[in-house]
């Protein structure tokens, strides 16, 4: 069972993703995860990404498409795995897509979590951390007993630059230009499922089950 997760940032694509990973016992992979593995492991594949990491530069396709097969190839992937925040744009689904091929593989199903915009603003802008002791809050869903003040170490909360309103919304218009168009991509390939990502968690998660049980 080969899974991509798409979905916009925000939408909680990554925590479902590992949800799957835990029920269905494959692991769940990101390329960040990836890169930072081979760059502390120092292999030959690492040394290159991290050139280009270095230097502030995209790593191109053809070298995350490698890294990414020579970890799909270790023995906890026999049973499949979760991609997710890979790929994002349609050119890194082409070179996944014929490096698969190759191999006599293919992806399975993508997963499409889908959150209005606005949704997804509301969401993350309401966000609030404190750099102390890196406790996290959320003013409508798990706000602090007194507004702006940490529970646990008593010190002011902010709001990450990551989360303001203006961020997210070019976040936003980043993923739909260039991640959106993989919706239609893996539609065409009939492996694309969406589900309603504005539900709670655990209902989303129950019908991603059911359509990977199906």
């Amino acid at each position: 069972m080969k899974i991509i997760m798409l979905g916009a940032p925000g939408a909680g694509k990554g925590t479902q993703a590992q949800m799957i990973a835990d029920k269905f016992n494959i692991p769940h992979i990101s390329t960040g995860d990836i890169f930072r593995a081979n760059i502390k492991n120092g292999t030959e594949l690492g040394k290159k990404a991290k050139e280009f990491m270095d230097k502030g530069q995209l790593v191109p396709d053809e070298l995350t498409v490698q890294l990414l097969l020579d970890r799909v190839a270790n023995d906890d992937c026999k049973n499949g795995y979760v991609l997710d925040g890979f790929p994002r744009t349609i050119p890194q689904a082409d070179v996944l897509d014929s490096e698969l091929t190759k191999l006599g593989d293919k992806v399975d199903f993508a997963i499409n979590v889908d959150v209005p915009d606005e949704n997804i603003v509301r969401r993350m802008s309401g966000r609030r951390a404190c750099l102390k002791c890196g406790a996290t809050y959320h003013i409508e869903h798990i706000p602090p007993k007194k507004e702006g003040i940490c529970d646990k170490c008593g010190s002011e909360l902010v709001q990450r630059e990551d989360d303001k309103p203006e961020t997210v919304q070019n976040r936003l218009s980043v993923y739909h230009e260039q991640t959106q168009p993989l919706i239609d991509y893996y539609d065409k390939k009939n492996i694309l499922k969406t589900v309603d990502g504005t539900k709670d968690m655990q209902e989303v998660f129950s019908n991603i089950v059911g359509i990977l049980n199906a």
